[in-house]
């Protein structure tokens, strides 16, 4: 073996431990040597006869931490050791070391559950939380209560929180020493500030920081940062800024193998600067390096349940992920790591980041518990499915017919499970036509034609022809993100023998039949999707006038979200690829814009309106029901009469709590009830100003409760002169108004339930003289100053010295 590492103390204890308890998890952190040193040691131990599984989370670490153990037994790749990655393979009869990507094993396990030949399972950088990490081990552990007792587990982290897992597991925790050279962490001195407004801010302040670390320290530089862009437009900066005899690397996941590999390799002279995602956080020994710039970033992806939609959201580091950067630096000698942030904020930052499960899109998941046949809840994961989010995904894969009405998994579901993409594109491959699987490949890619149109069929012409394409566009796709489509374009072919439609808008409608949208009316360029949501595309795009589209990429705003790529579909292929799910409607709505009930027969896909035709004989009792939208909208608007029996109804109730509620809010909730049958021929704003409610709202009163309503609360005060003055309920009492000759002779002062009529007292030019509550006492004293005033305003109308002797009258003197 090579020279000495810190995880080497702890080999022999980790076998003893396997071969006692047959699980183990183990921290240990960055530069321990795990990931080389624990597979051979527990062949070399002769712990198993089978073969030992090495999980790693990244196709680049997998193959890297192959070869450097095929390096250590001095041995080519494919005889002792070997690796399984999607698209590539190098194993041989004698491998008795495989390393895989995650997914690699649940398809293992899908296939033959049992894991014949398999002795030993380790999961590595379980600390990154990957869903198909998470889902293995879950799988695992059932297997190994029903048919494997014999399986051995590993999970092993440089910076997991072992005592979840460990409880888990039912698993002892055993920890290695610390890195094999000390780093010297550097923070910023103030925060950066709110630049995230300045263009490039990110890139300048990391550049800068990278060349203050170069001339303070020696050795190569690892730069991590959250994503390509970010990447090439830093590189762009540095280009011409460093020393001579520096070498710059970029290394992201959707690079070719080649330059991912330069990247890693020892550079023939000077130093380099390796400008990185968190591709480089685990698992891989860059050479040389001793520098680390950590601009605190990383890009996650985020699912929002609501919109069904991903996005990539860039958010600070946690903790861990900060802890497992620096630790690149202490790998082959003592190192420093330069970080843009201040100390201060490192406590505020998160102490582990969120798991996949937590973040991601559960839709693959979801059908690998379906083909699994477990219940999520029964199964062992380590954070729990999200049931709401997973209940989304059932209803995505029920959809595309992967799952029946019973959320079993369908022979078509089995189809989708084995193939290396989305259930959404994997529907797509197996109902499509030749086109399927390049498009396929395109979709689950990076954009190979970034800041053009959203035309999906651009990027099909693209990746299908680069050269061609550019010629005839004047634009040049990525080369590389080409090549990698076509390569899993081939792969994906293998796995079908559809001859469906060739046609990309009805292939992508296939993938996203939710994601149909059909163009609002008006200048801006917004859609409806058929699952219900909204969408907006940049206005100018070539597809910005088009009826018709299927939206593929949104970046998942839950209000309207932005369509990134799209294609169009037409109105025939849609009819006919969706024919069993297009229905006729018969619908009587209100519509708020109209101000009236709309009967509308509509042909319907999804929330998509197809066509529309008047619905002539719509029946009475919808159109009725649909007025009744238009009436909680509009409101009740009483007439001046039904505003006094709905104070007297209210009045009665507050002494009779068995008199019916005719409270307005009551009214509106129970239109139902006693409105209904009267609204025939309303239909509109119109109709209901014009309408009289009065009726309607007086049939909740029976015969008797209206007499009894009429003697306790009448509506109107009978005057000695006999007519009839309605009585005011509105306010805190009951008030009329009347000529002051009227009320002549009058001795009592009129109530209601108790309470005194308020009483305004009138000239006999009807304008206010007197407020009373108290008649008798008005004719006892203010009368007197009244008449005095009123007999030279209104000689020809009597004012007797005793009024209560009086006879009432309207009449005024005759003229002599």
């Amino acid at each position: 073996m090579d020279h000495a590492l810190p995880i080497d103390a702890l080999l022999p204890d980790l076998c003893k431990t396997l071969r006692t308890k047959g699980r183990a998890v183990l921290q240990a952190p960055p530069g321990a040597g795990k990931t080389t040193r624990v597979p051979l040691a527990i062949l070399a131990d002769g712990l198993t006869k089978g073969r030992i599984l090495m999980l790693e989370p990244r196709r680049l670490a997998a193959r890297a931490a192959a070869e450097r153990m095929a390096q250590t037994l001095g041995e080519p790749m494919g005889r002792t050791v070997g690796y399984r990655i999607r698209g590539q393979s190098k194993v041989g009869p004698s491998t008795r070391i495989e390393v895989i990507t995650e997914g690699i094993l649940t398809r293992m396990l899908q296939d033959q559950p049992e894991l014949p030949g398999v002795g030993v399972v380790i999961f590595d950088e379980f600390h990154e939380r990957s869903m198909n990490a998470d889902l293995g081990l879950a799988m695992c552990l059932e297997v190994t209560e029903a048919l494997r007792d014999d399986l051995m587990l590993v999970a092993m982290s440089a910076t997991l929180d072992a005592a979840p897992v460990a409880q888990l597991m039912a698993a002892p925790i055993l920890t290695s020493e610390g890195r094999s050279f000390d780093v010297t962490e550097h923070w910023l001195q103030k925060p950066l500030g709110k630049t995230s407004t300045k263009p490039r801010w990110l890139e300048t302040a990391v550049a800068d920081l990278t060349l203050q670390a170069l001339d303070k320290e020696p050795g190569s530089a690892l730069v991590f940062l959250p994503g390509e862009g970010e990447i090439r437009r830093t590189q762009a900066i540095l280009q011409n800024q460093l020393p001579k005899d520096t070498h710059l690397h970029a290394l992201f996941g959707a690079m070719d193998f080649k330059d991912q590999r330069a990247a890693i390799m020892p550079v023939p002279s000077g130093r380099k600067i390796v400008l990185a995602t968190a591709i480089a956080e685990t698992s891989l020994t860059i050479e040389d390096i001793r520098v680390v710039i950590d601009a605190g970033r990383s890009r996650r992806s985020e699912f929002d349940a609501s919109s069904g939609m991903a996005r990539l959201i860039t958010t600070r580091v946690s903790r861990a992920e900060a802890t497992q950067r620096a630790g690149r630096a202490g790998r082959v000698a003592t190192g420093a790591c330069y970080k843009l942030w201040t100390k201060g904020e490192d406590g505020a930052l998160p102490a582990f980041p969120p798991a996949e499960i937590e973040a991601s899109d559960l839709t693959g998941l979801a059908l690998e518990i379906a083909q699994w046949g477990s219940q999520p809840e029964d199964m062992r994961f380590l954070t729990p499915p999200h049931a709401g989010r997973l209940a989304e995904a059932r209803a995505v894969l029920k959809m595309l017919g992967a799952l029946d009405a019973n959320g079993r998994i369908t022979e078509h579901g089995r189809k989708l499970a084995r193939l290396p993409v989305h259930p959404r594109l994997g529907h797509m491959v197996t109902a499509g036509g030749r086109n399927a699987p390049l498009l396929a490949a395109i979709l689950a890619e990076r954009d190979l034609l970034r800041g053009s149109s959203c035309d999906l069929s651009l990027r099909f012409e693209a990746a299908r022809d680069p050269a061609a394409f550019q010629r005839a566009h004047g634009l040049e796709p990525h080369r590389g993100t080409a090549a990698r489509i076509r390569d899993e374009a081939k792969r994906l072919a293998r796995n079908t023998l559809a001859k469906g439609s060739e046609d990309i808008g009805v292939l992508a409608a296939l993938a996203y039949p939710d994601r149909i949208g059909l163009r609002r009316s008006g200048e801006a360029p917004r859609f409806v999707l058929s699952g219900g949501k909204g969408a907006i595309m940049p206005t100018g795009d070539a597809l910005a006038a088009t009826k018709l589209i299927v939206a593929t990429d949104l970046d998942g705003d839950p209000r309207e979200a932005r369509i990134r790529q799209a294609v169009a579909l037409s109105l025939p292929d849609l009819r006919d690829t969706f024919a069993d799910q297009i229905t006729w409607i018969n619908q009587c709505r209100w519509s708020k814009r109209e101000n009236k009930v709309i009967a509308r027969q509509e042909e319907r896909f999804g929330a998509l309106i197809l066509d529309s035709r008047i619905w002539q004989d719509a029946p009475a009792e919808e159109v009725s029901q649909a007025m009744l939208e238009g009436v909680r909208q509009l409101g009740l608007r009483p007439s001046p009469p039904l505003k006094r029996l709905l104070s007297r109804a209210a009045l009665m109730r507050a002494s009779d709590a068995e008199f019916p509620n005719l409270s307005t809010k009551y009214l509106i909730a129970h239109l139902e009830d006693w409105l209904m049958p009267h609204l025939t021929g309303i239909t509109n704003a119109a109709g209901w100003k014009s309408f009289n409610l009065l009726p309607a709202v007086q049939s909740l009163l029976s015969w008797d409760q209206m007499q009894q309503l009429d003697r306790a609360v009448p509506a109107h005060f009978t005057t000695p002169l006999g007519r009839k003055v309605p009585i005011e309920y509105e306010g805190d009492q009951p008030r009329i108004a009347l000529r002051l000759q009227e009320l002549f002779g009058v001795t009592t002062h009129p109530t209601v339930a108790e309470t005194p009529v308020q009483i305004t007292l009138l000239s006999p030019a009807q304008r206010p003289v007197q407020v009373t509550e108290d008649l008798p006492g008005f004719w006892a004293s203010s009368y007197s100053d009244v008449r005095k005033d009123m007999r030279g305003r209104y000689p020809r109308h009597p004012w007797p010295e005793d009024p209560t002797k009086a006879d009432p009258t309207l009449r005024a003197k005759a003229r002599k």
